[in-house]
This record gives C-alpha cells, structure tokens and sequence, in this order.
C-alpha cells in the first residue's frame, strides 16, 4: 500500500481491465476475434519460440548468460516519448545501438529480420559510448496488455538490478488530466512525476495529483 499519493507501488495485474470493460458483455464477434488472436499468438510461439525477443548486439561476441551492468536506465514510451529522446538527446554521435525487441501481436508484426534498424515497429536499445551502463529505450510500438509481463521479463532479465535506477517517459492527452481546473487554461505540454519510495534524489517537476494515474506498459 501507497505511504503517500504519487508513490508507485507493485500491485497484483488484472490484464489492463477496468471495471466498465469487466461488465461489458462479450458479443459473438468479439469472441471470434478474440479466439482468432488468440490462434495466431499460438502458432507465433510454436514456430518461432514467443511472442516477444529481445536481440542484444553486445552479447554477441560473450557469454549469452552475461548480464547487463545498468547505472540508469531510461524508458521512452509511446510516439511522442520516443520523438523526445530522438530530438533531445539521442541526436549525437554519443550513442550506439546495442539492442532490439522483436514484437508480435494484432497491431504490431516486426519482421523477422535479426537487423538492429531503428523503425517504428521495434523497441530499439541504446548505450551511451562514454558510461556503458548508461541505457535508454524507445519503445513506440504497441505493447498488449497480456505481453507487458513478458516485455518486462525479458528487458528486465537482461540487466543487474542492483544499483539500478530507472525513469519512465510517456505522455498521455490534456483531456484525460483529471484537476479541478479548466484544461483550456492549462500550459500545454506540462511534466508531473510519479516516484518509488526507494527514489531519494530531487524531482525536477511536480508530483502527479489525485485521482490521476499511469496505464499500461509504463505503468507495469
């Protein structure tokens, strides 16, 4: 349980379900849709071994066991969280490719390819060259709900986690802010910070308010 709001806190998953999507009544065409997911997710891990793969380049030449040293790791999230980091910081000579989520499911199908290219249907990994433990993704593709588990195993897997101190980037629309203010009068776009109890350093923003929270992916 939370010690104070704005605390992120590990909670048992209920597959991204709220309780509206809970009442709904399934219909027969979502049924079928469903099962036809459901088929194809199937025979994507029985030819090819899972849905999610994760491709480290520096593991090629060492010890596939070897885990990843990581001081910080930064997660961009989503089109615009990934847009960021291209603009801002990765916009150098400083960083180097060192990884690639291959991903498959109804709205994101990588190819095959064990290639390292940055495009839109990858999570690419990169190290900066003068702190190699020093690591940020852009994830811009689509992760579903019943794959964040095992993009989280895999990722997370990889690394060391002592010492391991990690920041989340993602956004989400000034319609869907909840405050007692009008968001016509808002300065957009604005920053508000989520943190673990274990995070001692200064917040460079606010703390987010009551009743908002994170969905999804950045929130697993």
């Amino acid at each position: 349980m939370a010690t104070f709001f704005g605390e992120v806190v590990v909670a048992p998953s209920r597959a991204g379900l709220d309780e509206e999507e809970e009442e709904r009544e399934e219909t027969p065409e979502d049924r079928e849709i469903r099962r036809e997911i459901e088929k194809k997710r199937y025979w994507r891990r029985c030819s090819e071994g899972g849905e999610i793969d994760v491709l480290w380049t520096w593991k090629s030449g060492g010890c596939a066991e070897e885990l990843l040293v990581c001081s910080r790791f930064i997660v961009a999230i989503g089109r615009n969280a990934a847009a960021f980091l291209s603009s801002f910081i990765l916009d150098s000579v400083c960083w180097e490719v060192v990884g690639v989520v291959k991903l498959w499911n109804e709205w994101c199908r990588t190819s095959s390819t064990t290639n390292v290219l940055p495009t839109d249907s990858f999570c690419l990994f990169y190290r900066l060259i003068s702190d190699p433990t020093v690591l940020l993704c852009q994830c811009s593709c689509y992760v579903a709900e019943d794959q964040q588990f095992q993009w989280l195993e895999k990722v997370f897997g990889s690394m060391q986690k002592k010492g391991l101190q990690v920041t989340i980037l993602s956004t989400c629309p000034v319609a869907d802010y909840k405050t007692q203010e009008s968001t016509l009068t808002l300065a957009s776009p604005f920053l508000k910070a989520l943190k673990t109890k274990e995070f001692q350093e200064q917040v460079c923003c606010p703390l987010l308010e009551q009743p908002n929270i994170v969905r999804d992916l950045p929130a697993a």
